[in-house]
Order: C-alpha cells, then structure tokens, then sequence
C-alpha cells in the first residue's frame, strides 16, 4: 500500500470516528476530512470545492424547496387522519400510516415525509389510547424505506446514480430504484405493522394513555419531561418534605434552588419552604395537574391566555447548542419554555440554561401565531396542541389555491425528471422559481428549506470518493474482499457487499456510505469480470437501511425523546427489517439488474 492509498485510509477512518464520536458536527467533520486531504494533495485543490456544483447537491436543495413547501399544506395529514379514523386496529393504522408516509418519502426528502405524518401518529395515539412509541419508529423506518424508491428519494440513490454516470456515461433514471426498493418497502412497511409488538409497553399502558388527559396521570412508559415550579408562600406544600409532593403529584424533584443557591443531600427529606424554585421531571400529561393548584407556578403562569404547544429540535434548527436563557423567547416572540425533554440527557441545571440539540421536545406556551411564528424562526417542528390535542401544523399553512399550486408544480416537476426532459437538477431548479413567482414560496424561505449541513457534507464527500477510486483504495479494498469471500460467486459478494453496506451506515450516515462503498462495489465488480449495476444498486438500498441505531439518521433522532425509546428499541426493531432487506434483497436485484 502506497503513501496515497494509506494517507486517504487513514483520513476516512478519523472521519469514522468522528461521526461516531458525536462531538462534531458530521459536515464539520467530513470539511475537515477533504481539507487534509487537499492538504496532502490526495484532492487537487482545484477540485475540493467542485462538490458544490455537482447536480446530485443542486438536486437535493431543490428536493429540500420544495418538499418544504409541501409541508406546508394540510392536505396530507387530513387525508391521513380521515382514512385512520376509519381503521381501529394497530396493525391496519401502521399498514396506512407507514404506507403513505413510505409513498411521500419517495418523492420528498425523508425529514420532510416524517414532518408531514409525525403529527398523524400522535393524533391516533391519543385518540386510540396507545402509547406513541407504537407509532414513532416505524413511521421513521418507513420513511427512511420509501426513500429507496425513486432516483430522488434520498441523497444516497443520488450518489449512486453519480458514480454510474461517471462510469458507464449513463446515470440512472427517475424510477430505476423502483423495481427493487418498491417490493423491499411494501415487505418492510408489512413487517413493521406485525413486529411493533416488541415495542408494546407494559399491560395497561393503552387504557394510561386514554385517560392521562382527564386525570393528569402519565402512561408508564410515557416520555418525562424537565421543567420548573416555585413554591408560593400560600401553597400547602410549604413546611411538607419533598417526598409528599413527588408520592401526591406523581413527579420527581431532582433539585431545589433556594436563594439563589442549589440544595444539596436526600432530596426526598427537604422540607419545601416558600420561593423555592423545584426543579421536576413530569410526564407532560401530568404538568396541568401539577401547576393547576396547591401555590406551585409554573414557567409562563402570568399569561394565561394561549396554548401549550410541543416543538422538535429539527436537524437544521439554528437553536442547536443554545439555550432558552440566551435565546429570550419571551422577549423575541412572547413565548415561554414551560418544559422540555432532551433526549434522555441528565439534568442537572435551570430549564432555561439547558443546552439544546437534535430531536429534544419542547413546550412552548403562548398565542398560536406566536408559536408558530417561533418554531418557524427557530427550525422546530411542531407537533400538538396540548390544549386541544389537535396536530398542529408546520409553520404558516398555505392558502388552498397555493398549496395546490405548490403540489402542482411538485408533481409536473418529477413526471419532467421521470420523462428525462431536462437535468434533473435544471428541472427542480425550475419549479423552485415558479413556487416564488406563484407566491407560494417567499425568496428567503429558500435558504431556510435547505439542510445546509447536509449540502456541505455532500460537497465535502465527492471529491473524496472520487480520490477512493483515482488512488486506487477502493480497488484494493475490493480485492481484500475478494480474496476474504474464497473466489464466492457474484451472488455472495452482492449479499457480502449488502450487508456491510448496512452496517457502515448508522456509523457513517448515508452520503458518507455511498462514497466509500460505491468504488469499492466497482472493484467487486471489475474483480469479477461482471456488471456493476447490481453492486450499485445494492449500496444504494443498503446506505438507505439505517435501522440499528437513533443517530445514523436524523429522522431516528427526532423520533426517539418522543416515543420515549431506549437505545436498544431501535435494534429490537429493526435487526429483522435488516435482516429482511439483506435476504429479499439479495433475491430482487440479480433478476433485475443482470450479472
């Protein structure tokens, strides 16, 4: 192995650990990884910024636009909601929740899919009386399915199609994806309506959900919330240890400010006194209960008017690693932080100086325009009323006429991309501008509906696989396999291929997994004397197929502090998606794509 072939290894494997590390953000660290390599020379640095010219990323913010825009629109959900209200049982509701939320994932990007449905799910569970974990993740892992369908479903197939440009002249087409990832998507939507059994919460859980609204009590598995209450002199509590409040109001205090100071020893025997600050985890059903009586005031008590709202840190909200205090909610938009959760992190400080990240949930109290107009400007995603239980929608709703201009534009948009009328890239482009002349889409809400993260990471990780493929790392990695796999035939190194695939992506996320996969799929190819269209499309299903962890995508993410999930939840459920995929998988694309 050369000093090139070793360098570029040695750079992809920091990146690796990079992104498991989680410290960095991933176009941080994937920046970081192009620039040593421009710095080593293994990048030409003519070439470092070429990325972001490339049609795949021009591409992907067009997609962001306009799926954006679409969100906007309440047709989708209300669509949803009128055909699960006629549907009672979980496996029939996940059958019609996963199917279109699978169906719009495979024309818009998978964040934009969850965003449209996550509302709907939480409208059945508490209408039902189950618990949202029953409704969260598989709605997640349909989306992240349905992207696997079409050319423009996810940044990955977008990729893939790169490489075979770059490769045989042609790229693939709009539905090239559809004869494998389509009968993978139904096989798995299927699977996730009978499997989610082994997410079922405790016995009882279901009737907890039902009646939490009425009697404030939080189901057993529900999701706890942090927040703060201070103890007024006239409160009953004043004089009583800590232990009574938490047995009577269901809530467990985990610190107390008095004076400016926090108390220290056996929390549960403190005797509350009048102007303490508590600081309390709850279940969100439980706060009205809990604040309603008894001198405890809560964030927001001198507005009463208004709606209390739920809010997801969304992946391209500016408020990451800020903090309410810093933020001044109520000073900017009239809004109050009331409680939040944040991803199963320990708390230990003020509510207001918590740090914010990715898929926390927040509760946020104010007037309904307030809030929304804060979620927009923030990059949250709102998700019920708790006032009404009503879902809540996504920013500003566009007016009827608009939103069917905005579908409009969407549909005729891929049927050009589809007909193969212009670049892909031109034609997306295109419908951005008619949106704006339309006035469904003002100019700055483009930039806002652009992932920039995710552009730069794409931007970053181009040229660094094309120096996989020109140093010839990829090609020796191909060979190491080969050489492993004992002269396998090219239905094992397909599956082979399939499946390490799979595992490089909750690690790597999926950009980054098509980029060091895609030329190492060419070497197995080459090696075998065989086309590489199969090993292509297998890299392209299996970089989609982050089913194992809650951070190798983003819709993971958001999904786990509102179902309440637990690390290992996403592996009980989605070990057998994979191992699905990689069976059906290794099936489907030889009698699709020939040897």
């Amino acid at each position: 192995m050369g000093f090139d072939q070793a360098a570029l290894s040695a750079i992809l494997v920091a990146m690796l650990a990079g992104f498991v590390a989680g410290r960095w953000r991933y176009d941080i660290v994937a920046m970081a990884g192009l620039m040593t390599a421009v710095a080593l020379r293994l990048v030409p640095a003519e070439a470092a910024f070429a990325g972001f010219a490339n049609p795949a990323v021009v591409t992907v913010a067009g997609v962001l636009v306009l799926s954006r825009t679409l969100t906007r629109s309440n047709r989708f959900d209300a669509v949803a909601e009128r055909l699960l209200g006629g549907v009672s049982g979980l496996t029939g509701q996940l059958l019609v929740l996963c199917g279109l939320a699978a169906l719009a994932s495979a024309f818009m990007n998978n964040i934009g899919a969850l965003a449209l449905f996550m509302p709907v799910a939480l409208w059945a569970a508490r209408r039902y009386g189950r618990s949202p974990a029953l409704y969260l993740m598989p709605l997640s892992y349909a989306t992240l399915l349905g992207g696997m369908v079409t050319l423009i479903g996810t940044p990955a197939n977008l990729l893939v199609s790169r490489v075979r440009a770059g490769t045989t002249g042609e790229p693939f087409g709009m539905f090239a994806f559809t004869p494998v990832a389509a009968p993978l998507t139904l096989l798995g939507v299927c699977y996730l309506a009978v499997a989610v059994r082994v997410l079922r919460p405790p016995a009882g859980t279901g009737r907890k959900v039902a009646q939490e609204a009425n009697d404030g009590e939080a189901a057993d598995d529900a999701p706890l919330y942090d927040t703060e209450l201070v103890v007024a002199p006239s409160s009953p509590f004043v004089g009583r240890p800590v232990a009574q409040l938490e047995r009577e109001r269901n809530a467990r205090v985990y610190g107390i400010l008095r004076c400016g100071r926090r108390l220290f020893g056996r929390m549960a025997e403190q005797a509350l006194q009048a102007h303490d600050i508590l600081l309390l985890r709850v279940g969100v059903a439980a706060l009205p209960a809990l604040a309603a009586s008894d001198g405890l005031i809560p964030p927001g008590a001198g507005t009463a008017d208004g709606v209390e709202v739920e809010a997801v840190v969304a992946p391209n909200a500016i408020i990451q690693g800020s903090c309410a205090a810093t933020l001044d909610l109520e000073g900017r938009f009239g809004v109050t932080l009331v409680a939040a959760m944040r991803q199963q992190r320990r708390a230990e400080g003020r509510l207001a100086d918590a740090s914010l990240s990715v898929g926390d949930v927040l509760l946020l109290h104010g007037e309904p325009e307030a809030v929304r107009t804060a979620a927009a400007d923030l990059g949250c995603l709102l998700l019920a009323d708790r006032g009404s239980g009503d879902a809540s929608r996504h920013g500003a709703e566009l007016p009827p006429r608009r939103a069917a201009i905005a579908a409009l534009v969407f549909i005729v948009a891929v049927l050009l991309a589809a007909l193969e009328i212009g670049p892909i890239a031109v034609v997306f482009s295109i419908g951005v501008l008619v949106l704006v002349a339309a006035r469904c889409l003002r100019p700055p809400e483009i930039y806002e509906a652009i992932d920039w993260p995710v552009i730069v990471l794409l931007a970053a990780v181009i040229p660094l696989g094309d120096a996989l493929q020109n140093t010839g790392t990829a090609g020796q990695i191909a060979a190491l396999l080969l050489h492993g796999a004992g002269g396998s035939g090219p239905h094992a190194m397909l599956t082979l291929l399939l499946g390490i695939t799979m595992l490089l992506t909750p690690v790597l996320n999926n950009p980054a997994t098509v980029v060091v996969m895609s030329p190492v799929a060419l070497g197995l190819a080459n090696g075998l004397g065989v086309s590489p269209d199969p090993f292509l499309i297998a890299v392209a299903i299996g970089a989609s197929c982050d089913f194992l962890t809650p951070f190798g995508h983003h819709n993971n993410t958001l999904v786990m502090g509102i179902g309440g999930y637990r690390f290992a939840d996403f592996a009980r459920l989605g070990l057998g998606l994979d191992l699905l995929v990689i069976l059906a998988g290794s099936l489907l694309i030889p009698l699709v794509w020939r040897f």
